[in-house]
């Protein structure tokens, strides 16, 4: 099989994590018989240094002709850290998000046993979790509008706007995933106070009861951040909006101890977008210290869910376990002293092998 993958590794490490992501999925061409082209393009600083746009017309393009698209991260101190900076690389991936219609970002969130250790949280409550947070991606107040300050300069405002076809392919996409799991969905949203969560809760609600194999319940954001911590089991399929999404599943990356190890994928109207869920990390740039393995488990996502290639995504899964296993990992799990290239290599060995002796 032959797939085309646009490749926008964008700011910080993205560029490292990105090179060993691309080395795995050469291995499963090559273990597998398949042929993955790849094309490269701006994102985010890298792109406003090359031309003054954070997403180019060209990336667009670049994205819109491939089959997938892998990501990497953006962010720059120049910028992050100008408030009064006019373009951000932040534009770019927003931007991306509404070009290719990226209305579901999917995050699994998984614990491993070895990692338990570098969780602040106790063994006993991450052991054996494994949810997944279905956030929608291009509504609520990230997109909506009206949004800025008055003329005085001393008053913001953004605005939260939801439809009920936005809400219906999200629910659609997270139901059809409660049946492959545990067949258990749980709403969050924030009902008691806001109307877009009431529409949110309204129509889900009515959904769920057309549903009846899968089991239904909601909870408030705040309550929710809470059973997170205190008790990650119970979640199965997470079901909520941008803003809520965003900051819980940033909060569940402390379950598995490190954010390197969390994957994502954003599935899109035209083309779908997969890649690690944490930042640039420019501290790290250029240090080749990086976690890769989030990176890699996102193309595992990609060969899963957009190309079919369930064998394929497995035996990346595996890689990367073997290599947790085996405590050959970065410095930021467990007691890892390789580097990010060293992990890289490690997890594609195993993936072409497809036998621990090999490795």
């Amino acid at each position: 099989m032959n797939k085309s993958i646009a490749v926008l590794a964008g700011d910080g490490i993205g560029p490292e994590i990105i090179k060993e992501a691309i080395k795995c999925l050469e291995a499963v061409g090559q273990r597998f018989g398949h042929s993955f082209s790849f094309n490269s393009a701006y994102v985010g600083a890298a792109a406003i240094d090359a031309c003054g746009d954070p997403f180019p017309q060209e990336t667009l393009e670049a994205c819109l002709e491939a089959d997938a698209v892998l990501f990497g991260a953006i962010g720059d101190p120049k910028y992050d850290n100008d408030p009064s900076a006019k373009v951000r690389p932040e534009q770019g991936l927003l931007r991306m998000r509404k070009a290719l219609g990226l209305y579901a970002n999917i995050r699994p969130v998984k614990a491993y046993e070895i990692l338990e250790d570098a969780s602040p949280l106790k063994p006993e409550i991450i052991r054996g979790v494994d949810f997944v947070i279905m956030r929608e991606l291009i509504g609520g107040i990230y997109f909506g509008e009206p949004r800025g300050r008055n003329e005085q300069g001393d008053k913001a405002f953004d605005t939260m706007v939801y439809d009920v076809e936005g809400i219906k392919r999200i629910t659609e996409k997270a139901f059809e995933y409660a049946y492959k799991r545990r067949k258990k969905l749980t709403l969050v949203d924030k009902a008691n106070v806001l109307a877009t969560s009431r529409l949110w809760r309204e129509f889900v609600t009515a959904y769920a009861k057309d549903h009846p194999e899968i089991e239904f319940d909601t909870m408030f954001v705040d309550n929710a951040a809470m059973q997170l911590i205190r008790d990650p089991k119970y979640f199965d399929v997470v079901l909520t909006g941008n803003m809520f999404g965003d900051i819980l599943s940033d909060e569940a990356s402390v379950i598995t101890g490190s954010l390197g190890t969390l994957p994502s994928a954003s599935i899109g109207e035209k083309t779908s977008v997969y890649e690690p869920i944490h930042g640039s990390y420019p501290q790290a740039a250029g240090k080749n210290i990086a976690n890769p393995i989030a990176t890699i488990l996102s193309a595992a996502m990609m060969l899963e869910y957009e190309f079919d290639m369930e064998e394929e995504g497995k035996a990346i899964r595996e890689a990367v376990e073997y290599s947790i296993e085996q405590n050959y990992t970065t410095s930021d799990l467990a007691n890892g002293t390789q580097s990010t290239t060293e992990v890289g290599d490690f997890i594609a060995t195993r993936i072409k092998s497809g036998s621990l002796e090999a490795v």
